[in-house]
């Protein structure tokens, strides 16, 4: 017996040695040397909207939720950069602001261009009152007929589909986009993400749309003091309560200007999964199979990684959770995790067959610390065909852990060396009266109770919670660890943000940055970097089903580059929607040999075939043409 005893406390005493090791805060980097890292970024911050008028602070609610109106009113900023003019850059910008809770498609600050009158896209026709607020727009050109619609999520109603009937090269107007519902009859969804891809392989977009409030809730409305299926979530760490999330296999009609046909397939969705409060939605395909993976970032409760067998019409997705050893803890454990899941972004670091995943948590220092996640790959991505996980979490060794009250976070290369940066939104309520003490009274609660919206403590207009965060500029060192570089580079600002878009808005190869806020201004960070290397900026297209040489974004393509000189190989797959409401432009940004440089692109063509084809790009913008013979070819 004392053997045993002595075993198992050498045991434990191993085990907390290797998870004091693990948090143990490891060094910063020293100004210097965060200046001398900082050199290569630079940044112009351009206004990009400002306060309307009759702008207000705080929504208006359901009676149950009028004492903690400050924490329902926490989201609702996001936006979108897209080419909707066919400048070949990302010259418009597409932004909802919750002051007015408006939807609006603009010029993109810094793009060179002439602005034009800000258009509103209004649900003109369709169902639409005080109770319903916009939550994102997400651009894809869903009838194929090669100019790029609006899909916009709310919360109070289901989706909107605003087919864009302008003629090639048309400034765009209000008159030019039609309302259509996604699913009919509309529905009383509270939407919180929605992100498009071919998930079946059948050659068209199919709509993953992730709720949030229960379905029905009727949390908008100031008279729905009858409401009873309003609920908050039921755990702080295993919350499965939601509104149902809705997979929509979509077809074109052929006809251009005309919704396409849908068919709910949200049946195939893992029950844990289909009812999780989810904020982020991912796409990658991590398996090799060439049918996207998905990767849910889940509020309240373990984030969901669902692995993807689909063929055509017929979707099949699988539940995998990884591993967990004697010094991983219960929450670091993919797809076990109690943490928040509010942004995910994926990166491939000196090219590696499979991405490392970054996930945004809530790290403040305070009552819900927990930590960002960095799950790096420790084995092939068919392993996940086989049930296993082939990823580990590693975000304290690479500096990634903590950041703030973290949401959207994308990952995108700023000085075009091949080593992808990544940007993090912070921040929830900004105001003067802590309210830090109350949320962690709640948060220590019994679980039972958290449900119900009378045990909730007051949040206010005035109220802080995280409220004077900046958002992290994360670079990756020699050494692969990453430092918070926003102050040294010059972009560090208190703003409550919610979510980036990336895009090259004036042309030049470099990305710039779209910043949504909640509540504030938003603004575009233009790049300005000093001394770039040379990038190059790819627009994938292929034949679309409208016909008549109809050319629609090729989203799912991947491309790679062979590691040359002092470039990496690189590796990018094309999901402009990844992440939680921000919607990156849709192209492919490479750092570039002067030369020109060897890529493989890989596409389905609209009937669901599968090519391959390799070609030299030349730095600078291109379009590419993947057409349905196999074969690409730069126009």
């Amino acid at each position: 017996m004392g053997s045993i005893y002595r075993v198992a406390t050498l045991a434990l005493v191993t085990a907390m040695v290797g998870a004091l090791g693990i948090l143990t805060v490891r060094p910063s980097a020293s100004e210097s040397e965060e200046a001398e890292r900082a050199a290569p970024f630079a940044f112009e911050t351009l206004a990009l909207n400002s306060e309307p008028d009759g702008a207000r602070h705080e929504r208006e609610v359901a009676p149950d939720l009028e004492h903690f109106v400050g924490w329902i009113s926490s989201v609702g900023a996001g936006g979108a950069l897209l080419d909707l003019r066919g400048l070949g850059k990302s010259a418009d910008a597409c932004l909802i602001d919750p002051r007015d809770d408006s939807v609006t498609l603009r010029n993109s600050p810094g793009s060179g261009e002439a602005d034009y009158p800000v258009v509103e896209l209004l649900p003109e026709g369709l169902p639409y009152d005080h109770t319903m607020a916009p939550m994102g727009c997400v651009p894809a050109d869903m009838d194929e007929d090669g100019d790029l619609d609006v899909i916009v999520y709310y919360w109070g109603r289901s989706p909107v589909l605003f087919t864009n009937t302008a003629e090639p090269g048309a400034v765009p107007a209000a008159e030019s986009f039609t309302a259509h519902e996604l699913v009919e009859p509309m529905q009383v969804w509270n939407t919180t993400a929605l992100n498009v891809a071919d998930l079946d392989g059948s050659g068209s977009l199919d709509v993953l749309v992730g709720n949030y409030f229960p379905d029905g809730a009727r949390v908008l409305d100031p008279e729905a003091d009858d409401e009873t299926r309003m609920e908050m979530q039921q755990s702080m760490g295993l919350a499965t309560n939601a509104g149902h999330n809705r997979l929509l296999l979509t077809e074109p009609t052929g006809e251009a200007d005309t919704p396409p046909s849908v068919t709910d397939a949200s049946t195939a969705l893992p029950e844990r999964a289909a009812t999780a409060w989810t904020l982020a939605i991912g796409f990658q395909d991590l398996s090799g199979n060439g049918v996207p993976d998905i990767y849910l970032g889940n509020d309240f409760g373990n984030d969901s990684l669902l692995v993807n067998r689909s063929t055509p019409g017929e979707v099949s997705l699988e539940l995998v959770k990884g591993d967990r050893d004697m010094v991983t803890p219960k929450s670091q454990v993919l797809g076990n995790g109690s943490f928040k899941g509010m942004g995910v972004a994926f990166t491939y670091v000196d090219g590696s067959e499979l991405p490392m995943m970054v996930v945004s948590n809530i790290t403040s220092p305070y009552a819900l610390h927990e930590s960002n996640f960095a799950f790096v790959p420790d084995g092939e991505g068919s392993d996940l065909l086989e049930g296993e996980v082939p990823f580990e979490e590693d975000s304290e060794r690479l500096g990634l852990a903590r950041s703030g009250w973290s949401w959207d976070v994308k990952a995108g290369d700023f000085d075009n060396d091949g080593t992808e940066e990544l940007f993090q939104a912070t921040g929830f309520l900004k105001g003067e009266n802590t309210r830090w003490p109350e949320l962690q009274e709640i948060a220590m609660g019994n679980d039972q109770l958290l449900k119900y919206p009378g045990v909730w403590p007051n949040f206010a207009e005035g109220d802080d919670l995280s409220g004077h965060e900046t958002n992290p500029f994360w670079v990756r060192g020699g050494d692969g660890r990453y430092d918070d570089l926003a102050d040294a580079v010059g972009i560090a600002e208190y703003d409550v943000t919610r979510a980036f878009a990336f895009g090259d808005v004036n042309g030049d190869g470099l990305l710039d940055v779209l910043v949504a806020n909640q509540w504030e201004d938003s603004r575009l960070l233009l790049n300005t970097a000093p001394d770039p290397a040379p990038g190059t900026v790819l627009r994938l297209v292929r034949p679309g089903a409208a016909g008549d040489g109809a050319l629609t974004p090729a989203v799912g393509a991947s491309v790679r580059t062979e590691g040359s000189g002092a470039l990496p190989a690189q590796i990018r797959q094309l999901y402009p929607a990844n992440g939680h409401v921000g919607v990156s432009d849709g192209l492919v940004h490479l750092a570039a040999q002067r030369g020109g440089t060897s890529v493989t692109v890989s596409w389905r063509d609209g009937s669901g075939a599968e090519h391959t084809a390799r070609l030299r790009i030349d730095p600078g913008n291109h379009t590419i043409l993947l057409d349905d013979d196999g074969t690409a070819v730069v126009r």
